[in-house]
């Protein structure tokens, strides 16, 4: 599968001055939102990603995903595992799991995500999860802005990377972006203004 193909084709792979959820700037912005609002594409991926899942032998009870990037994708992998699906937003600024959801003592959940750049968003709607007792097995992303090691890839995990190591990470392909600090970012050396995706029809 061309993955890169896809969100070219769905014209998701966008060019110019992005900020990230991060806080960094980059050049480059996956759209996801683009890609997964046709249905086929996006059972295509969540079933591939799905099958990797399922070949690796986890077990798991439940998906969560982070709103909003991650709404869609958690569904449709949670479908393609057949398996629960509960997202976590941001109330106040701080990650909670709302709208009745109720998570069981031992519960085994993936995190999942659009795309995984540092998974600091993953691992903050994570805690939230064990908080209430359930247990992460695993992480899982459309994509991989190549900051953390996935399965099935030789890319190693970078200082930046906020996943646990002892607990796997799966992806359907590696996406590797020049991030930079605003303050050391060219783009704003050159005068470029950075766009926070969304927030100009992007």
């Amino acid at each position: 599968m061309d993955v890169k193909k896809i969100y070219m084709d769905a014209d998701a792979l966008l060019e110019g001055h992005f900020k990230l959820s991060s806080g960094n700037h980059s050049q480059f912005y996956l759209q996801s939102a683009k890609v997964l609002e046709d249905p086929k594409t996006a059972k295509l991926l969540a079933d591939t990603l799905a099958k990797q899942i399922k070949e690796s032998g986890l077990e798991i009870d439940t998906v969560c995903a982070p709103a909003l990037g991650g709404l869609i994708a958690g569904f449709a992998l949670a479908t393609a595992l057949d398996v629960r699906s509960i997202f976590a937003e941001r109330v106040n600024g701080e990650m909670s799991i709302r709208r009745g959801f109720e998570i069981k003592p031992g519960e085994k959940v993936l995190m999942c995500e659009d795309i995984i750049t540092t998974g600091g968003s993953a691992m903050e709607a994570a805690k939230v999860v064990e908080a209430l007792g359930g247990e992460i097995v695993g992480v899982a992303a459309l994509a991989n802005r190549g900051f953390c090691h996935r399965q099935n890839s030789d890319i190693t995990t970078k200082a930046n990377c906020k996943l646990p190591q002892n607990i796997p990470f799966f992806a359907l392909a590696d996406f590797t972006f020049e991030m930079y600090a605003p303050d050391e970012c060219p783009l704003c050396k050159d005068g470029s203004e950075a766009i926070k995706p969304g927030s100009r029809g992007n």
